[in-house]
């Protein structure tokens, strides 16, 4: 509504002080050059006793500088009308949420538009007086910004969220929704683009800061759900000033799917992991390979008693076990559950390959084998996928 009726106000100003600015050169001939003055001074002489004008020659520093001269007389017949236009300005910013950003969206136009260079003369009083207004209505929306920006950083989640969309990825979407409708028709992006990139970084501060948080799930889980969401949201809008934020959501949303990866990887054969680590550490430590099984704790005998833990039938329950905790840590929304259970069939692919490796080069000739085999692995993952 502020929007609309400062549009009119403009409308109706901007033939106003046309006609009143043309009305005042031409009435006090502020248009004229040397020769016609010195003509109107000699007309002027003779109908007018020289006593009563006694300095003729210094009214006409007017008629000499007829650009200062109209701007003086219209700055006076319109007071009012700079302190009435930053009034509105105000009652804009209390009473219309984001109003500040509909009022520098029309001066802009104005003042860049109708009222703009190749429109508008250097002397226009009007062009003068917005110009003067828009600088207050930036400095209003950069304050409203700087707002909204510590109102995102500072969002705190609380410890018992299960997860899912944060509060403040949710404010960020609508705030950029709301700019970009506003701004679809201007073709001034400068302070937009500008409030966007201090929004997006404000949004991913906020998010990061779930790392120190005490949270009921997994941290990593829902920084990976809500960077990935946030890259969604920019593929769809498509906004240029944000595509390295959009480059860096995905890459943050990927790095944060490796890292629960990689803490619940080795949870369904967790003591097979441990072993095979002891086992690379030794190699590091400079134990050849044929001396491995002479180490008491990594003997061909206790590599098959952690093997004997792990049965066809106990690695399948495990990883059902593992696909109801990811589930559990998802939020429906994203529908990341295939991605996240297919990276973590990879991730196995892996271990499993890294595992039948060092038995090949730590214990070869002893007979040892793993107690399923990689088709196994893989029906697995499958069945589990297919009923699900």
């Amino acid at each position: 509504v502020s929007q609309q009726v400062l549009e009119q106000v403009l409308s109706e100003l901007q033939p106003l002080c046309t006609s009143e600015q043309q009305f005042l050169q031409e009435f006090f001939c502020l248009g004229c050059d040397s020769v016609e003055l010195q003509a109107l001074e000699v007309r002027v002489s003779t109908v007018v006793p020289s006593q009563l004008i006694p300095d003729l020659s210094h009214d006409l520093v007017w008629f000499l500088r007829p650009e200062e001269a109209t701007t003086q007389l219209l700055s006076e017949i319109f007071s009012c009308l700079e302190p009435e236009l930053r009034a509105f300005l105000d009652v804009c910013n209390k009473v219309q949420p984001l109003g500040c950003l509909q009022v520098l969206v029309t001066l802009s136009d104005s003042v860049f538009g109708t009222w703009g260079p190749s429109s508008a003369p250097s002397s226009s009083f009007l062009h003068t007086l917005l110009g003067s207004v828009l600088l207050l209505a930036k400095s209003n929306f950069n304050k409203c910004i700087g707002t909204l920006c510590k109102e995102i950083e500072e969002a705190r989640t609380a410890s018992r969220t299960r997860g899912g969309i944060l509060p403040c990825v949710s404010r960020f979407q609508e705030l950029l929704a709301s700019f970009e409708e506003v701004f679809q028709t201007s073709q001034r992006r400068g302070e937009l683009d500008k409030a966007q990139l201090r929004l997006a970084s404000s949004v991913f501060s906020s998010i990061n800061s779930l790392s120190s948080a005490n949270l009921k799930v997994n941290t990593d889980m829902v920084m990976m759900e809500n960077f990935h969401h946030i890259h969604n949201f920019l593929c769809q809008r498509n906004i240029p000033c944000l595509e390295g934020k959009k480059r860096e959501a995905k890459q943050r949303s990927r790095e944060h799917m490796e890292k629960y990866i990689t803490t619940y990887l080795g949870q369904p054969l967790e003591r097979l992991k441990h072993f095979f680590e002891g086992v690379r550490a030794c190699l590091a430590q400079g134990v050849k390979e044929e001396e491995v099984s002479f180490q008491l704790a990594y003997s061909k005998q206790e590599l098959r008693k952690v093997i004997e833990k792990y049965p066809g039938k106990e690695v399948k329950r495990a990883l059902e076990t593992l696909y109801r905790t990811i589930h559990k840590h998802l939020s429906p929304e994203e529908n990341l559950l295939p991605v996240v259970w297919q990276a973590m069939e990879q991730g196995f692919i892996r271990q499993y390959r890294e595992f039948e490796e060092l038995i090949q080069r730590c214990y070869a000739g002893a007979g040892i084998a793993l107690a399923f085999t990689m088709e196994d692995l893989l029906s697995y993952f499958n069945s589990i996928t297919m009923s699900n």
